[in-house]
């Protein structure tokens, strides 16, 4: 099975990016999108057009033009939900949750804690209650957890570390809640397979030409059930795909 995940930056633009020959050529089972920046009701005919053949599900901010997920299935799940079940959490439309018949798929657009960090004790809330969230659900049924998490887990998830310590993303504090997160029974997809490969990044700023240098952070994220990890069949960054700030990123999964 492939599933893919990608922080679009606004859908209707990325549209016109180079997204709809993406979408087409990868033909993934699942497909999931962070920061669609879109109402359900601004899908046009040429949006819709593209996700023919898949089930479609949409989880919209209450503010316009902010934030947003969707998910593209072509299987059909026995059940959807949106956000955490916490009204405090849910007026962003930042996360989806699919349940199949051997997994639950949580498709996730992590808040950023901001400049200054005005918004870190927010995140550390929000870290804490998605993971209890994972963890009920794993107790269930395997959990695939997916999307831009915004926070590069160790030094080598971001070019520069030792500039970057405090910056919002690779703050220790939200470090530490990944660590944390990962502790409870998951495994980082694409760390399993590849422990030390450099340079992998899935998120470059637009100042400086960071992405023609690979100065990036690696902050879109597979997390799988440790049960299933060894199911884990490839966890790929398509660094090659424009259309956004950040790529899409990938896994194949047997289950």
């Amino acid at each position: 099975m492939k599933l893919i995940s990608w922080n679009v930056n606004g859908l209707r633009a990325a549209i016109n990016k180079g997204f709809k020959e993406f979408f087409k050529e990868i033909n993934a089972d699942i497909f999931c999108l962070q920061e669609t920046k879109m109402q359900e009701e601004q899908i046009d005919e040429q949006i819709a057009k593209t996700f023919e053949g898949y089930h479609c599900y949409w989880n919209s901010a209450v503010k316009k033009g902010y934030s947003g997920t969707a998910v593209f299935t072509k299987k059909k799940p026995i059940n959807v939900t949106y956000g955490l079940g916490i009204e405090e959490h849910d007026q962003e439309g930042r996360m989806i949750t699919l349940e199949y018949e051997k997994f639950y798929l949580v498709n996730c657009y992590t808040p950023n804690s901001k400049r200054e960090l005005e918004r870190l004790d927010y995140r550390m809330v929000w870290e804490d209650e998605i993971r209890k969230y994972l963890s009920k659900l794993d107790k269930t049924k395997p959990v695939i957890y997916c999307g831009d998490l915004n926070v590069a887990h160790e030094e080598i998830d971001l070019k520069n570390p030792k500039t970057n310590h405090k910056s919002a993303g690779f703050t220790d504090e939200e470090r530490n809640k990944m660590t944390q997160l990962l502790s409870a029974g998951f495994t980082d997809s694409f760390r399993y397979l590849y422990p030390e490969k450099e340079n992998c990044y899935s998120w470059w700023s637009y100042m400086f030409h960071a992405r023609e240098k690979n100065v990036g952070w690696r902050i879109d994220y597979f997390i799988v059930s440790k049960s299933i990890e060894q199911k884990i069949e490839e966890s790929t960054i398509y660094q090659q795909i424009l259309g956004s700030d950040h790529c899409p990123v990938g896994i194949q999964i047997k289950i």
